[in-house]
């Protein structure tokens, strides 16, 4: 009895030294889960608490001496349409009814766009346009929304600050005119701080993973059209964001990458890399082969009879550009998941960028098996089957040979344009 009365008397004199203790032997042991927290607690709100997250930045000041303007937040994220929610419901067959109501995530999805206090935001599987609409105008942003054709309900939103942003032109494209389905995306030219100009992106490429021919032909036609309205602006730097529905492992991910690609290597199947995700759920018996028709090589390449196909831009990737953490990035240093459901867990989404941005820092994401113990998503505490992928860049000023655009020629590029609409 003596002992347990020495025992309660230093606890109660020091109530924290058990917990510095085991912080301490942490130190020097393997690095533990990223525990949960409630970023209103102390406040006295009843919100549900947040996965813990963190910055990761560009090493040294590689462009600090070269940068001009302040910085500015992009967000692209992926919030889980409405209608697509309970229309898929082998996807989400193990999460309750009441954490995929609409008005159960939608609260969620808003906190979580709005927290990042972001410059512009963009958005995909958008069909409640306007319930975003509501919260963002109260914190002063404009939007426009482009949804798709056809029986689909959802599409794509881009919001901006005004304050710091002045649109100057706007394009959009439904896939479905040059028969690429009924996929759209958003093409918007900025005058920012009313110093530099910028086109920025926002696409959802289709997700059936044995269609990389129509993957492929949306990515190749929404490349050359952000080109031609870069150059329209006197080659203005260009940003682009969204579900690609590619893996980084993937051909789509090299032809983004490296600006080039031949689809006679590939399977037309396999382009996206998505049958090659954790589950396994749409892998093809390695047995068969395919041949492509003339058809699939038109919907990929622009010609029925070239198997070459090409971008003329000059992209990096914003995580892989930054270095991260080794429990949340994979061998290309993008993440190894932003997005979670019962058939994929992977990394499906992108913030793209040319020459003349730097990116100074993005938001990490959460390692696998902190995803893996929600079971799936979304959850109560995240409202969409994807993160939110965030980055911030800067305006540089570009030397006489570095250009957003590659020296392919232009000319080629404008008749593949011509010939797709």
């Amino acid at each position: 009895m003596g002992a347990r009365r020495e025992l309660k008397r230093r606890r109660s004199e020091s109530p924290g030294l058990a917990r510095a203790a085991a912080a301490n032997a942490g130190d020097s042991a393997a690095p533990r889960d990223r525990g949960w927290y409630n970023p209103d607690r102390r406040k006295g709100r009843n919100r549900p608490p947040k996965p813990y997250r963190r910055w990761f930045e560009a090493e040294g000041d590689r462009s600090l001496s070269s940068s001009k303007g302040d910085s500015f937040l992009l967000i692209s994220y992926n919030i889980l349409g409405d209608n697509n929610a309970f229309n898929h419901r082998d996807l989400y067959w193990n999460i309750p009814c009441d954490i995929m109501k609409w008005n159960s995530r939608k609260g969620l999805i808003c906190r979580e766009i709005i927290h990042w206090n972001a410059d512009l935001v963009c958005l995909q599987e958008v069909d409640r346009y306007e319930d975003i609409l509501v919260h963002m105008k109260r914190k002063e942003y404009a939007g426009c929304y482009k949804g798709r054709s056809g029986d689909a309900k959802d599409g794509c939103a881009i919001f901006w600050k005004e304050k710091r942003f002045r649109l100057l032109e706007e394009e959009s494209i439904d896939f479905s005119s040059i028969g690429l389905r009924n996929n759209v995306a958003q093409l918007l030219v900025f005058e920012v701080d009313e110093a530099s100009k910028l086109v920025v992106g926002n696409i959802h490429v289709l997700f059936n993973p044995k269609r990389g021919d129509i993957k492929l032909g949306q990515i190749r036609m929404f490349l050359l059209k952000a080109d031609a309205l870069s150059r329209k602006w006197d080659s203005i730097p260009i940003l682009l964001a969204g579900d690609f529905n590619s893996t980084p492992d993937s051909a789509i991910y090299k032809f983004l990458s490296t600006s080039e690609l031949n689809i006679s290597e590939h399977d037309r199947r396999h382009l996206s890399g998505m049958d090659n995700c954790q589950f396994g759920l749409y892998a093809f018996p390695s047995f068969l082969k395919f041949k492509w028709t003339n058809d699939e090589v038109r919907n990929a390449t622009g010609y029925s009879k070239s198997e070459q196909v090409k971008h003329p831009l000059k992209l990096r990737s914003s995580y892989a550009t930054i270095q991260g953490n080794a429990r949340t990035r994979g061998p290309q240093g993008e993440p190894l998941a932003t997005s979670y459901h019962s058939k994929f867990l992977g990394t499906v989404d992108y913030i793209w960028y040319s020459t003349g941005l730097e990116c100074r820092k993005v938001l990490d994401t959460l390692p696998i098996d902190t995803l893996r113990k929600t079971g799936g998503l979304p959850t109560k505490e995240m409202g969409s089957d994807h993160l939110a992928l965030v980055a911030e860049f800067v305006f540089t000023e570009p030397s006489e040979l570095d250009h957003p655009h590659s020296t392919d020629d232009s000319a080629e590029e404008e008749t593949i344009i011509s010939k797709s609409v």
